[in-house]
């Protein structure tokens, strides 16, 4: 694809696009178009709508059924990037994985190899399908926007003095897990608050023994009852090991991402 990142929707504060090397035919990016810009209320609120409205899109253009999000936080991926995308710029990016069967490689295959291993998709073969997403964007979206007002939602959205949103569990050594308190099962169903609630505690957790950031991936399970978690990993420039290796390899991850 050369150079050129592909826009394939603008929003009031993020952006839907294709990234400058894809490695899969359902690899897009959330990113914000103003770097500067603060996650509150209303640009999680449109994050939420931009990520109901990519997975409507890839549903309707590839058969899309499931997704994984991948995301650096104070974190840029070093050298062959072993289990993560390749960083485009030093804008907050969330990279979008939508799943299907049939599909022609995965987001894990490509992500276990070296960033310069990894043979992504042919520009040629991306033309039609990048057109079709973005006609399925602008179809879907004022049906996208309806569902995500809050009259439209089935849970009320918790308030602040009622305890805390989500919680956080420490897994193993540089390791925390994220997830709502609320029974939540798939990143559509998550509330504002509660996705910055979630922002609140990775940008809280302890930057000790030399880690400068984390690398965090959200996965919606496939087994009933598990709720969505999301994975953070902290990382280092000097570290001896790649943690993403090891999660990459996890039952949990390998079934979301392989």
């Amino acid at each position: 694809m050369g150079l050129e990142r592909r826009l394939l929707y603008r929003s009031g504060f993020w952006e839907i696009a294709r990234p400058r090397h894809p490695l899969t035919a359902g690899h897009i990016l959330i990113r914000l178009s103003d770097p500067s810009t603060e996650f509150a209320q209303a640009s999680a609120s449109d994050w939420l709508f931009c990520h109901n409205l990519v997975r409507a899109a890839l549903h309707d253009v590839l058969g899309s059924t499931r997704c994984a999000v991948m995301f650096a936080h104070r974190w840029h991926p070093l050298g062959s990037a072993i289990g993560e995308p390749v960083a485009e710029s030093s804008t907050p990016t969330f990279h979008f994985f939508g799943r299907w069967d049939g599909e022609t490689t995965t987001p894990g295959l490509q992500l276990s190899l070296p960033a310069h291993r990894r043979f992504g998709e042919p520009d040629h073969d991306l033309e039609a399908t990048d057109a079709a997403i973005r006609e399925a964007l602008q179809r879907r979206r004022p049906e996208v926007a309806v569902s995500s007002l809050p009259g439209a939602r089935t849970a009320v959205e918790p308030s602040s003095d009622v305890g805390p949103l989500v919680r956080a569990v420490e897994t193993g050594p540089r390791r925390t897990v994220i997830e709502p308190v609320r029974s939540v099962a798939s990143v559509g169903d998550i509330l504002p608050a509660e996705l910055l609630a979630m922002g609140s505690v990775l940008a809280g957790l302890p930057m000790t023994g030399g880690l400068s950031g984390f690398s965090c991936v959200a996965l919606e399970s496939e087994t009933t009852g598990t709720p969505l978690r999301v994975h953070a990993l902290g990382r280092s420039a000097a570290e001896d090991v790649n943690p993403m290796e090891d999660l990459l390899r996890s039952p949990e991850v390998s079934l979301a991402l392989l």
